[in-house]
């Protein structure tokens, strides 16, 4: 019988890369999301790449009886979960510092909520959609997995508190994993074109940027600071293929089904790209201009930031395999074809799954 997982925020720029490579490994996911900052044509897209039917539940992660609805149905029909890809959560820092309780109440409220659950119904693997801004300010670069927990926003406090909240659920010995993946930069999209990265309003990551510009969406690309220690003055961060990210995701279920206990992983590729160099990269691998501006550092951005990844290759089996060039180019491939990303395709709440 095939492995049965719950993919909370499965409607989302990872979520639907993941459950694309869930499928494809014969992993039957379920789908949990409030649509807030998802819209439902992109599990319908996700049906399309792979030929299956998605079972979608809307409802908040931080609602008990929401997911009481979802483990209820899973139980009454005799396939409760194996495991839980928990990516559902408020992703923005910017916003976190502005509203820090609201990121605290959906992030670290939503992961009690689903542990909770879990517990309830007897589901003790989890893996979890963590990122790389728990490090904080670098003490030594690449960042492994042993480097000081200092985050330098709510956000990511909120990742780091979720962590220590699984570390301890799963050290209870009661036969628990926890698999907490780090991520870097993911970009990219599926190589179809058929989904990618589709921000409300203003991105919060720069390849967004950098293709809305491209397509003619913004005039130009800001770059935050031309004078840090690296290559060319700008900012230097680890971009990793959402693709490769979502393999990582199958690799850390299978880990999680054969180990107990807590772990963390680091999901990048272990190589810096300044900002210029991905435009650059993005300009030759496309042929489609982006007009960049320079603009005064943000507070508290770092110089360079990227990934020791020889953790995750060991224990996980897992490694990226590909290149910015490929990055540009299925970003754009999915930026060109969906200028307003699913907006024009966007259902009605009746025609929603749940």
């Amino acid at each position: 019988m095939n492995k049965r997982l719950l993919v909370t925020g499965g409607a989302g720029y990872i979520g639907t890369h993941t459950l694309v490579e869930l499928i494809e490994n014969g992993f039957s996911p379920v789908v949990l999301d409030n649509f807030s900052n998802s819209c439902p044509e992109s599990i319908r897209r996700v049906e399309e790449i792979t030929g299956s039917k998605i079972e979608v539940f809307e409802g908040d992660i931080c609602s008990s009886s929401d997911l009481a609805a979802v483990f209820d149905h899973a139980k009454a029909t005799g396939e409760i979960f194996d495991a839980v890809i928990h990516f559902a959560g408020l992703k923005a820092v910017g916003e976190s510092v502005a509203q820090p309780l609201r990121y605290y109440e959906t992030n670290v409220g939503g992961t009690l909520a689903l542990l909770k659950a879990m517990d309830t119904y007897g589901v003790r693997n989890i893996v979890f959609s963590s990122s790389a801004t728990v490090y904080g300010v670098p003490i030594r670069l690449p960042y492994d997995e042993g480097h000081p927990i200092s985050p330098t926003n709510p956000y990511g406090w909120t990742k780091a508190i979720s962590e220590r909240v699984l570390e301890d659920w799963a050290n209870t010995g009661e036969g628990r994993s926890a698999v907490c993946l780090r991520y870097f930069n993911p970009i990219g999209a599926h190589p179809s074109g058929r989904i990618g990265e589709d921000p409300r309003d203003t991105p919060n990551n720069l390849f967004p940027f950098i293709t809305q510009v491209a397509v003619g969406k913004r005039p130009f690309l800001s770059v935050f600071g031309n004078d840090y220690d690296t290559v060319d003055g700008t900012g230097v961060r680890d971009y990793v293929h959402v693709v490769d990210l979502a393999c990582g995701h199958v690799k850390a279920v299978e880990f999680g089904f054969t180990s107990e206990g807590f772990s963390a992983f680091n999901l990048g590729t272990g190589k810096g790209t300044s900002v210029l160099e991905l435009k650059h990269a993005f300009e030759q691998a496309t042929q489609a201009a982006v007009r960049h501006e320079f603009k005064a550092r943000r507070p508290g951005d770092i110089a360079a930031a990227f990934a020791s990844v020889q953790l995750a290759e060991q224990s996980l089996g897992w490694r990226a395999k590909k290149s910015i060039d490929d990055m540009c180019i299925d970003g754009w491939r999915w930026q060109s074809s969906n200028p307003d990303g699913y907006t024009a395709f966007a259902e009605s709440a009746d025609q929603r799954n749940t």
